[in-house]
């Protein structure tokens, strides 16, 4: 059971707390813990609307599971690629010193392949310019795909081209695990945490130099506040004059379940216009007999998946000017992606969209049949997507608004991979809000974090 002190006790004598966290996800324990372990920072408040930590995005079911580094991302450059494998080792780092049960994680093989002289080539281009970063990687042929991956090759054409890069360090994540290793860790510093699950914030104001957070179980109060609530960070932003030429895009993954017909990760090419669109495979972090392929990226207008009444709060984020209606038409407009989201749409259709995800699930697996697919009710999160107002685009990769003593994290890039590195920078910035007395020993984080 989760620590949850009584509102009376939690704020005795009306000491304001140096740090409030708002949201208990992966994004939201991981600064606990960088606050708690590597600063003098002493009083530190979590809230979460949930019962529990990583209910939400950081869910298992919630999101693909993976640590990524950059290696088999096709949709990321070399210079992104080195900035996302130097974060995911962070938290890599972490779980081989301080999960050595793998309650949290399990290792698997994983690759990406290439179908077709134009990926293919791809592919070879990309080894010769990546080997360097990832020593490890490998680029293989059909005959070690086939071995590695029968599945992969068992009733493809025989004269289609294939190809892979291919590592043995994949790692599948339970990122709710995860959190709550971060929290207990936190929680053994004995510094002063109070943590305030099932309970929501209402509103948020600042008055001489603190944050009054107003809660569904008392007021709080906070020299500097940190949001980790995904979408909902937009929504909050706003309700303080930040992020005005922010909307969102909100993209809800779904996923498919099979028999297990993987044994590691295999993932596709990426699109070059939609980086997040090629589906992929993967063995449950636990499971292995079980392969869950997507996920799908339909457009919806929640700012959480399945929760119905969050249409009201999603259009609060959006707004009605004129430029967010001009920006939204402006992406639609564009071929690539109207089709890319009306195919998305066509997934959730009864019977026809099952046939039709099963083209893309064949892409990866030739052989797999439509009795053997499943959707996977109650899977798939929210991927919240920034669009930028003045320049009527979409803004892909990380989403953070800093303010006044005060941030705003909306979504890191990519996901829970960069979970430390992002806890980082958020501690570096919250020990300036709080004056030169307080220090962040950054030698340290990365003496016990960073590769030796």
């Amino acid at each position: 059971m989760l620590l949850d002190r009584d509102k009376q006790t939690v704020q005795s004598g009306n000491i304001p707390y140096e740090v409030a966290i708002i949201g208990a996800g992966i994004s939201g324990t991981a600064l606990l813990y960088s606050l708690s372990k590597y600063t003098n920072v002493e009083r530190i408040l979590l809230v979460e609307k949930e019962a529990e930590v990583g209910l939400c995005n950081s869910h298992k079911t919630m999101n693909s599971q993976t640590l990524h580094f950059g290696d088999i991302e096709t949709n990321y450059t070399l210079e992104k690629a080195q900035k996302v494998n130097r974060a995911a080792t962070l938290v890599k780092n972490y779980l081989l010193r301080n999960d050595t049960s793998q309650k949290s994680y399990s290792k698997y093989h994983k690759l990406v392949l290439g179908i077709g002289a134009e990926q293919v080539q791809e592919l070879r281009d990309r080894y010769r310019e990546f080997q360097s970063l990832f020593p490890q990687l490998k680029l293989i042929q059909k005959p070690e795909i086939e071995a590695i991956e029968p599945n992969l090759i068992k009733d493809r054409k025989p004269d289609e081209e294939i190809i892979a890069l291919y590592s043995e360090a994949g790692y599948t994540i339970d990122f709710q695990a995860l959190s709550r290793s971060f929290l207990q860790n936190s929680i053994e510093t004995k510094k002063t945490i109070d943590i305030m699950m099932s309970t929501k914030v209402k509103s948020l104001k600042r008055e001489k130099n603190l944050y009054h957070i107003q809660t569904d179980r008392g007021t709080f109060s906070a020299k500097s506040v940190a949001f980790a609530t995904g979408a909902y960070s937009l929504l909050f932003a706003k309700t303080l004059g930040y992020g005005k030429d922010y909307a969102l895009l909100n993209v809800a993954g779904n996923f498919y379940f099979s028999p297990g017909v993987l044994n590691g990760k295999v993932y596709t090419v990426q699109m070059k216009k939609i980086p997040f669109a090629a589906i992929h495979g993967d063995p449950e972090v636990h499971d292995q007999s079980l392969t869950r392929f997507g996920p799908t990226a339909k457009v919806t207008l929640l700012l959480e998946n399945r929760k119905y009444a969050t249409v009201l709060d999603y259009l609060k984020t959006a707004g009605f000017s004129i430029n967010a209606i001009i920006s939204f038409l402006n992406i639609l407009s564009d071929k690539t992606i109207f089709n890319y989201i009306l195919r998305n749409l066509i997934y959730d259709l009864p019977l026809v969209g099952k046939r039709l995800f099963l083209k893309e699930a064949r892409k990866i697996v030739p052989s797999l049949q439509l009795n053997e697919l499943q959707f996977a009710e109650g899977y798939g999160g929210i991927r919240p997507q920034i669009v930028n107002t003045k320049t009527k685009h979409l803004e892909m990769g990380e989403a953070k608004i800093v303010g006044e003593n005060i941030i705003f994290n909306i979504t890191p890039s990519p996901g829970a991979s960069t979970c430390l590195q992002n806890a980082e920078y958020d501690t570096e910035k919250i020990v300036a809000f709080l004056g030169a007395q307080y220090t962040f020993n950054k030698q340290q984080f990365w003496k016990d974090l960073g590769d030796e």
